[in-house]
């Protein structure tokens, strides 16, 4: 069995690797830094690829499906993905292009390619990672709320079609509230609650997936505070994460 997972270097993609190899597949690790990814490597007790790439870039996503694509690949990961906070008027169009570029088409080409792929085969699995952030829209997180919905609605649009069509093919989607991980530190913030420890979210994510679960929602708080928000005025819901970024405060 082997998995690629993105996004490996650190937080979740990192401890889904060290999971998955504790499970026994053989890995494809991506990320930007070719370093991380060798340490990684090297404590890992499977056979491991290791691939640099900038998925902001969004060539290298067709590049690594070419790299891969005669191999056999039981499970594609999608994790890759950064932030941006502030202000609409105030943020970087720069970042917020390379957010759009990694959170959303870099995962949408993975996902296209691997799923064709998957297709022809008639088995693999595709878990993507969004976010609790998917179900909300986010002031003063505009561009990486609105990347997560967009993962959520594929994954979505995507398990009909598998179901429709009685395919062998699998989807998961990750839908974690905050996590112990550099993202925060990343993005200049702190977290406006206690965070899920990463190692424990990835068990969970990678348990769930392998057992066919499609919604995978650590923690009950946030299973509820999801659950709450279909019953909640769009207008509503963007207030209450307003105010909630604006208690973020600065690292």
């Amino acid at each position: 069995m082997t998995a690629l997972i993105t996004g490996a270097s650190t937080g979740l993609g990192h401890d889904m690797a060290v999971y998955l190899s504790e499970l026994g597949y053989d890995l494809i690790l991506v990320a930007r830094s070719k370093d991380k990814l060798q340490q990684l490597k090297k404590t890992l007790p499977v056979r491991v690829k290791v691939i640099a790439a900038d998925l902001s870039k969004t060539e290298n996503a067709v590049n690594i499906f070419r790299a891969c694509k005669d191999m056999k690949i039981d499970l594609l990961i999608n994790n890759a993905g950064i932030g941006e906070v502030g202000s609409f008027e105030k943020t970087s169009l720069k970042k917020e292009t390379e957010l759009i570029n990694l959170n959303v088409t870099a995962l949408h080409i993975l996902t296209k390619l691997f799923y064709k792929k998957f297709r022809k085969e008639d088995q693999g699995t595709i878990l993507n990672v969004a976010s609790s952030a998917a179900f909300y829209p986010g002031p003063l997180m505009a561009a990486y709320y609105a990347s997560k919905s967009y993962v959520l609605n594929l994954s979505q649009a995507l398990y009909r079609e598998i179901k429709e069509s009685g395919s062998g093919v699998q989807i998961s989607v990750l839908c974690p509230g905050p996590v112990q991980t550099e993202f925060n530190r990343r993005i200049g913030v702190s977290n406006s609650f206690s965070p899920a420890k990463s190692e424990e979210v990835a068990r969970y994510a990678i348990d769930m997936t392998l057992k066919g679960h499609f919604y995978i929602i650590p923690e009950i708080k946030m299973k509820l505070s999801i659950a709450a928000s279909t019953l909640l005025p769009s207008f509503i819901k963007s207030k209450i994460i307003y105010r909630i970024q604006s208690n973020k405060k600065p690292l």
